[in-house]
C-alpha cells in the first residue's frame, strides 16, 4: 500500500486505472491471506490441543482488526466506482446508503463518505455480524457484508468455544 500513498496521496483527487486496479490487487491479497489465516487457525483449533491461551486470543485480535481494516478498504474503493469518483456519483447509483444520504430533510448539504465511514461500517459488520446503519444496496456489497460477517463469527465463535473448552 505505501506504493499507491507516494504515488497518489489524495486518491479523492484523481484517480488512474493501473493505480486502481493495484489497489484492488492488493486489497485481493490481503483478503487472501487473512482469509487462509483464518482458515488455518480453525484448522489449528480442531486439531491441536495444546495450543496456548494467550497465543490464541492475541491470534485472534489480530485477524479480527485485519479483518475489519481489509473490508473497510474494499468497501471504500469499490462503493460508486471508488474515491476519486464518488463525490460526483448520485447517492442512488452507490453500493452502500448511508444515513446521511437517506435524510435529505436532516442532512441539507451534499455529502459523500469517506475513508472512516466505511472504516465504521466494517467494524459494526464485524461486531454485529450484520449492516447497522450503513445498508448494502448491491450484490456484491451483501457479498462482501457476509464473507466479513463470516470470518469475524468463525473467529470470534471458535477462539471463546475453545477459551471456555468447549473443543476438545
Amino acid at each position: 500500500m505505501v506504493p499507491l500513498l507516494v504515488t497518489n496521496p489524495d486518491r479523492r483527487a484523481r484517480d488512474s486505472a493501473p493505480l486502481r486496479a493495484l489497489s484492488i490487487l492488493l486489497i485481493a491479497v490481503i483478503s487472501a491471506a487473512n482469509l487462509s489465516a483464518v482458515g488455518l487457525l480453525v484448522h489449528d483449533l480442531l486439531r491441536n490441543s495444546d495450543i496456548d491461551g494467550a497465543e490464541l486470543v492475541y491470534t485472534a485480535i489480530a485477524l479480527w482488526l485485519n479483518n475489519v481494516i481489509v473490508f473497510a478498504l474494499w468497501y471504500w474503493e469499490l462503493d460508486a466506482g471508488g474515491p476519486a469518483v464518488r463525490r460526483d456519483t448520485e447517492p442512488a447509483a452507490r453500493d452502500f446508503l448511508f444515513p446521511q444520504n437517506a435524510t435529505t430533510d436532516v442532512f441539507r448539504q451534499p455529502w459523500s463518505p469517506g475513508f472512516f465511514d466505511y472504516l465504521y461500517t466494517s467494524f459494526t459488520n464485524s461486531t454485529s455480524f450484520g449492516p447497522t446503519d450503513s445498508m448494502p444496496l448491491t450484490g456484491r456489497a451483501k457479498a462482501l457484508m457476509m464473507v466479513q460477517s463470516a470470518a469475524s463469527l468463525v473467529t470470534i465463535v471458535l477462539v471463546a468455544s475453545r477459551a471456555i473448552n468447549l473443543l476438545a
